[in-house]
């Protein structure tokens, strides 16, 4: 992967349509950890899987998935 070096906390992640689905916390493996004080997450660190990542800007993840599948196929789990 590319990109991974450059995934840094406070970036934003966005599906394919745009749509907003979570501000990075770290990296954890192969996954983004998302932050639980995130609007969309319902108070709980979530994950996604790095091989979601379509490109990546300055401040901006943006995933080959929409936002509402990319919350479908996030995780919860612990650390």
């Amino acid at each position: 992967m590319m990109f991974v070096e450059q995934i840094k906390e406070g970036q934003r992640v966005i599906g394919s349509d745009e749509g907003h689905v979570g501000t990075v916390d770290s990296l954890s493996g192969q996954l983004i950890k998302l932050k639980k004080n995130d609007p969309e997450s319902g108070g709980a660190h979530h994950y996604l899987d790095l091989a979601l990542v379509v490109a990546l800007d300055d401040d901006t993840i943006k995933l080959i998935v929409p936002a509402a599948e990319a919350k479908e196929r996030w995780s919860e789990a612990t650390e």
